[in-house]
């Protein structure tokens, strides 16, 4: 055998705990350790490249001139089909190892010197470092089980009232019902009083908010769920978020309660959600109770779970049914572009996403599946593991980087974003553009009736949902556990036609007229152009105590095409008379300017325009689920109904330096950063957060020159005005749960299923694809509605 010249490199070396090492599947495409090649992993860098007919291990090679590789190489073990399930005690994962599964090979080689197995002590060291290395796909999956808890200044702060002895019978029922589970102990005072109703039909009053309310008492523990090594639910009002206290054990003895014998006896919070979440299956049978027929093949690729990602693959392949993600990212016969690491590169993860999806290489029945030897239906198949591209899309962002359930909504903005940004060199292009529009404000003084024009792009709309409840008088559903009866909620369904008029009517605000000085206008907005996919957001959110809650409100959306003129604008009519404009533009007088869309979801909250101000000015001014909070927070600040302020005199003078070379860092101009540091008062996950949001701002030049004129972006005319403007629903993204960041997304989208001669809607619902049944209940409740102009 011949001998290798690469057996003592010197840049051999084993992994550290800090090191990336792509042992799952390949960087650059969906083969794994799974397909039959195997997978090549670099014992230099740790890169994974696949070993079969695309050979991306060899392209690494070529391009780093790293010679040695180890090939991994994972088979099933055989199942026995009749012997029956282990009985599930508990909510865990079970400890199960890959040993226990799989049957695993490796062998060395050297693609350089073409010698299989060369050896050495090094060599021996870097593999078996990487065969014992944590996998991403592990990792991943043990943090989707688990919440990220911190504690807060409430309870840092806890003011505890003078000890006593709480009999065991004090423990046992709420102080204001007879509730007898779901109790939760006040950390202040020691009252115990039930929770709000929970997954799963666990019972509630919500007697514990109450107390919060009239005592201003923030932090209690639930009962139920204390173990004997101090583990407990522990729910902070004031933030209205779960926390951990670590000093649970201290604040519980202060009621005279020894946590050394006591049992779990209930759920905790965590394991409900969890439990919803599995339960819900987005009707994968039909209406005689069959299975959905799954589908596979190109265009049908299920993406697997990381855990709480159904909101973010819900939306990739909502984005990858249309036209113009498929000719961005979709090459199969091209060689992956060149990248220093493709693991963390945004390009070669979106085209790996595209081949994943597109190409049906990957769209079988998954043959490990545990299926009786009865059982005639086809197993749904594996499915896709996007990981890379969600830790690219979720670095430096504050929620999306975490294994906590997202709205999806807000991650199809935020990834949008990021693929704006990133290169798109000719020929290629940016395929949001099909998303972007012109919407016009109209503005007309109530006095003098003079009127001014004003434009912004945009690549969506949310419209708000009006919400009429059904007057009942006896209709009423049980709960799970048949104890106590409620009424159902039922609401008057609203047409989308109905929904974009309110979006369009015209509304009173507050203004100061620059030519009468009255303080009335009159505010609409329409369409200057319409889009080639228009993507609207339906927002069906209410403020029930205090916090905000969706409602099943539905929305009758027809699939036959629907016409958009009525809604576009011919801009400025002849015998209009405009406003003269601001003598002192926005930008010279540093007067903060609320962000109109999210302005809006904060007013239909109910909440007044000054405090909706004051809280997008506090949060950046781009989302209105945290300025909600905000305001949550900040209901008792003795100058929350005062107007905001300008800002010139609160704004930093200077900018940290850090700060600015921590934005640099990740692409940024010195002024953009600077900018987005003094809006958003230095906070650096904000100014990422304002940045995205305004990829067109020149900067904060501070000292340096001013920006010439020919600098400035040079207006670009997107989206069309031509009539007649129809469009027809492509796709959509389904919720299930009374929040946004729990429940359980899927994805409803029209495709022509083989065999058929007119498209069907096709349900991905993660990695199950199938063709979907009683889509039109399914319309009505949509989250997201991609519209394609026809």
């Amino acid at each position: 055998m011949d001998e290798c010249k690469h057996i003592d490199d010197s840049r051999l070396r084993e992994p550290t705990p800090a090191s990336h090492v792509y042992r799952e599947d390949c960087t650059q495409c969906f083969d794994s350790i799974d397909s039959p090649a195997g997978l090549d992993v670099c014992l230099f860098c740790y890169n994974g490249g696949c070993a079969g007919e695309r050979n991306h291990s060899l392209l690494h090679s070529e391009a780093t001139g790293h010679p040695l590789v180890v090939n991994i190489k994972r088979t099933r073990k055989p199942i026995d089909r009749n012997e029956p399930p282990a009985k599930m005690t508990k909510l865990a994962i079970a400890a199960e190892t890959e040993d226990d599964k799989y049957n695993t090979a490796t062998h060395v080689r050297c693609v350089d010197c073409n010698v299989d197995d060369p050896m050495s002590q090094k060599i021996r060291d870097t593999v078996d470092g990487i065969l014992k290395a944590s996998t991403a796909a592990r990792q991943e999956e043990v943090k989707a089980w688990e919440q990220e808890l911190t504690n807060c200044e409430h309870i840092l702060l806890l003011q505890q009232e003078k000890s006593r002895q709480i009999e065991a019978q004090g423990l046992g029922q709420c102080s204001s019902c007879d509730l007898k589970e779901n109790l939760w102990l006040c950390l202040t005072c020691g009252n115990l009083a039930c929770g709000r109703a929970q997954f799963g039909g666990v019972g509630g009053n919500g007697h514990a908010l109450s107390h919060k309310e009239s005592s201003t008492h923030p932090v209690a523990v639930k009962l139920g769920s204390l173990t004997a090594d101090g583990t407990a639910d522990i729910y902070c009002y004031a933030c209205d978020d779960e926390r951990l206290d670590p000093e649970l054990t201290a604040h519980l003895a202060n009621w005279g309660i020894d946590i050394s014998n006591r049992e779990k006896t209930e759920k905790s919070l965590t394991e409900l959600n969890i439990e919803q979440n599995m339960r819900w299956d987005f009707s994968m049978l039909t209406e005689d109770g069959k299975e959905l027929r799954p589908l596979f093949g190109e265009g049908f690729t299920g993406l697997k779970n990381l855990g709480n990602s159904c909101y973010m693959n819900s939306v990739f392949q909502s984005l990858f049914s249309f036209p113009e993600f498929q000719k961005r990212y979709y090459f199969p016969k091209d060689t992956p572009p060149p990248a220093h690491i493709p693991a963390e590169d945004l390009e070669t993860q979106l085209r790996k996403l595209a081949d994943g999806l597109l190409s049906g290489r990957y769209a079988k029945p998954d043959s490990d599946a545990p299926v009786s030897e009865e059982s005639t239906e086809v197993p749904h198949q594996r499915g896709l593991r996007p990981a890379m591209l969600k830790a690219i899309a979720g670095k430096g962002h504050p929620e999306f980087s975490t294994m906590r359930q997202q709205d999806s909504f807000e991650f199809l903005l935020h990834l949008m974003k990021l693929i704006t940004r990133s290169n798109h060199p000719a020929p290629l292009y940016d395929p949001t553009v099909s998303f972007q529009f012109i919407m016009e404000q109209r503005l007309q003084c109530m006095k003098c009736k003079k009127v001014r024009y004003s434009t912004v792009e945009q690549d969506n709309i949310s419209i708000p949902v009006p919400i009429r409840r059904v007057t009942k008088d006896k209709d009423v559903q049980m709960t799970d556990e048949g104890q106590k009866e409620k009424e159902k909620e039922e609401f008057e369904p609203v047409t989308l036609k109905e929904c974009l008029d309110i979006f369009t009517a015209p509304e009173i605000v507050e203004l100061t007229c620059p030519s009468c000085s009255h303080k009335e206008f009159s505010k609409s907005s329409k369409f200057r152009t319409l889009p080639s996919t228009l993507a609207i957001n339906a927002r069906r959110f209410e403020v029930v105590n205090w916090v905000p809650t969706k409602q099943d409100v539905p929305v009758v959306v027809d699939d036959t095409p629907f016409s958009f003129d009525t809604y576009l604008s011919s801009g400025p009519k002849s015998d209009e008379e405009l406003l003269p404009e601001d003598t002192a533009p926005a930008a010279a007088t540093n007067r903060f300017i609320a962000n109109e869309a999210e302005l809006a979801i904060l007013e239909q909250m109910g909440f007044p325009r000054v405090r909706c101000e004051k809280a997008l000015k506090a949060t950046g001014n781009t989302d209105a689920t945290a300025a909600s909070n905000w305001l949550f927070e900040h209901m008792d600040d003795p100058d929350i109904d005062t107007p905001v302020a300008d800002e010139s005199a609160s704004a930093p003078a200077t900018v940290d330096p850090a700060t600015i070379d921590a934005l640099t860092s990740m692409g940024f101009s010195v002024p953009q950063a600077r900018q987005a540091l003094k809006e958003t008062g230095s906070s650096v996950e904000r100014a990422i957060e304002w940045l995205f949001s305004h990829p067109d701002a020149i900067g904060d030049f501070g000292d340096d020159a001013q920006p010439q004129q020919e600098q400035k972006p040079a207006e670009k005319k997107v989206g069309s005005e031509a009539t007649p403007a129809n469009y027809q629903l492509q796709s959509i993204v389904c919720h299930k749960g009374s929040s946004i960041h729990a429940g359980h997304y899927v994805a409803f989208i029209r495709k022509t299923v083989q065999g058929e001669s007119e498209p069907s809607w096709v349900l991905f619902n993660d990695e199950k694809v199938a063709k979907a049944a009683d889509i039109e209940e399914m319309k009505k409740f949509a989250y997201i509605y991609f519209f394609r102009r026809v």
